[in-house]
Order: C-alpha cells, then structure tokens, then sequence
C-alpha cells in the first residue's frame, strides 16, 4: 500500500499562482498524521484526526485509489478566543494506492478517540488464482 505524496511548491510559485488549488492549499498543506500496518489478512489505516465529527468524512475508491476527505460541515461556537489553535483542520484529503491484493468492496471505517480507522482486507489467496483445465 502506497500513500500518494504531494510536494509542496515553491513559495513564489504559490504567490503568483492562487487559481491552482487542491485540499492540501485550502489547508496550509496541513494533512493528519498516518499509520500503516500490515497483517496477514488485512491492511488497516490509522488517522490521527481528534476533534471531528465521523459524519463529516467521506470516502471514495477509484480504480485503485482511495481518498480520505474531511470538511466541517457547522461551525460549533467555542468559549473565549484561541491563543494558539494546532490541531483543528477545517478540511483535508488524503489518498492511498491500494495493492490489487486488497478486497476494495469490503473495506470498513470507524471513527474511536480522535482515530479514524480504515480496514482493507486481503483477498483471499485461493480467490487470486485460477485453476484452468486444458480440453
């Protein structure tokens, strides 16, 4: 399993080119903290992404991609003024190279303590291959 890395670009680039923007600029390029494990029947994806709401994620594969986005859907009013505010995203995406072993339509996600966990399991190594019988 891969994860897609995006580079920042220069700082001039950025001044003078505001109309080219991905989730990663509306969010100062600010991604959460990822895990990858690997376990024999399965991959599972770990997020470090405390404070959100599980229904403000989205998921969606495409051919072998799965890209993780967050936008908060409501502003909650918060108590007094932030004097310094390092953990609240307003909006990420995020996306993983999924390996052809991996059962894209079983893949399950919840939401525990500020983790979003995302489960890929394996396929089955009789279902990968195929026994052809000559006639």
């Amino acid at each position: 399993m891969t994860i897609i890395r995006w580079h920042k670009r220069p700082m001039m680039d950025q001044m003078f080119d505001r109309d080219f923007e991905t989730g990663f600029e509306r969010n100062c390029g600010c991604v959460p903290a990822t895990n990858i494990l690997e376990s024999e029947k399965a991959f599972e994806i770990q997020l470090a992404v405390p404070g959100m709401k599980k229904e403000d994620f989205n998921m969606e594969m495409e051919e072998n991609i799965l890209t993780v986005t967050f936008e908060k859907k409501e502003d909650e009013k918060q108590e007094g003024e932030f004097l310094r505010r390092e953990f609240d995203m307003d909006a990420f995406t995020r996306s993983f190279s999924i390996p052809k072993t991996a059962d894209a339509e079983n893949i399950k996600a919840r939401y525990d303590n500020g983790i979003l966990y995302i489960t890929v399991p394996k396929i089955d190594k009789a279902r990968l291959s195929k026994q052809i019988k000559v006639s």
